[in-house]
């Protein structure tokens, strides 16, 4: 299954004899799942039904909807109580100030607010026709949501995997230097050994320099680390390919994958195994990214 993106927009419209729906469905990331339903006064009774059937279809994140019912006829009916509108609107001008990238004020989203309409038959309980249908028009404003965010987690998910393989091929090359380093750290010691007893016409038994090589292979393993990596990496594909994708458990995978990083980078003093952390961490930094997007 292919991961799926917290952010998204869906809308759909319905109409009958008993009027004109719309609706419109937005998400954006949140930790948990917060749903906002807004249905004006006339179909405010049903917000609990409609929030039933966001949280069916939505795990996590911030849902807004917005759904706006005209009745047919009902446009002279309706009037625009200005003093209300005229408050909302004054409170968003004041708190603009604070905002002063949020752009102008739509008026015509503030008719969707409580109050802002006057309906003589507002207290009205709508017909069993519109229940119906706005039932079916918000379910169908969802699959148009998912669908968007769908594709958007499709492209995620190819990211992902590009990310992932990249790792794979960092933390091969940085297994295969590894036993290099102990290598040339003993060379080098043994070099400056010779030199210095020549020197100083001194002697140093052998034991006693294999015993000082022997400690710094042992500071400087990663093979413990760079095995734990590699099943990090897989855990992650198995969850991205799974029944179900969620964005929590491979965000905790990543922390991990960035642990364990991070201890190689420290243990490992070789110049080019520290290119190939930089690497790896640089791709995990893209793939918690995007994970913090997944539901």
């Amino acid at each position: 299954m292919m991961p799926r993106s917290m952010t998204g927009h869906g809308q759909a419209k319905s109409d009958g004899p008993w009027g004109a729906l719309q609706v419109e469905v937005r998400t954006v990331n949140h930790r948990g799942l917060k749903v906002i339903v807004r249905l004006g006064d006339a179909l405010g009774r049903h917000e609990s039904q409609v929030e039933g059937l966001v949280r069916q279809a939505v795990e996590r994140g911030t849902v807004q909807l917005n759904a706006r019912w005209q009745r047919s006829g009902a446009a002279a009916a309706q009037t625009i109580n200005t003093e209300t509108l005229g408050g909302y609107y004054q409170q968003l001008h004041a708190a603009s100030a604070a905002w002063p990238d949020a752009g102008p004020i739509d008026v015509s989203r503030l008719l969707l607010l409580p109050g802002v309409l006057d309906d003589p038959r507002g207290e009205e309980e709508p017909e069993e026709a519109v229940v119906e249908a706005l039932a079916a028009t918000v379910q169908a404003a969802l699959e148009n949501l998912n669908e968007m965010r769908e594709l958007e987690g499709a492209a995620m998910g190819q990211s992902l995997r590009e990310d992932l393989a990249e790792i794979r091929r960092r933390a091969a090359a940085i297994g295969e230097l590894a036993p290099t380093v102990v290598e040339q750290y003993r060379q080098r010691l043994r070099s400056k050994i010779e030199a210095y007893l020549a020197e100083h016409a001194l002697e140093v038994s052998i034991p006693e320099v294999l015993r000082e090589v022997q400690l710094f292979a042992d500071r400087s393993d990663i093979s413990e680390e760079l095995t734990r990596l590699a099943s990090h990496l897989d855990r992650f594909e198995e969850t991205l390919d799974g029944s179900e994708v969620h964005g929590r458990k491979l965000d905790f995978v990543v922390q991990e994958m960035f642990r364990e990083t991070n201890t190689i980078g420290s243990k490992a003093s070789d110049a080019e195994i520290s290119s190939h952390v930089v690497e790896v961490k640089c791709a995990l930094e893209r793939i918690r990214e995007l994970v913090q997007n997944i539901e």
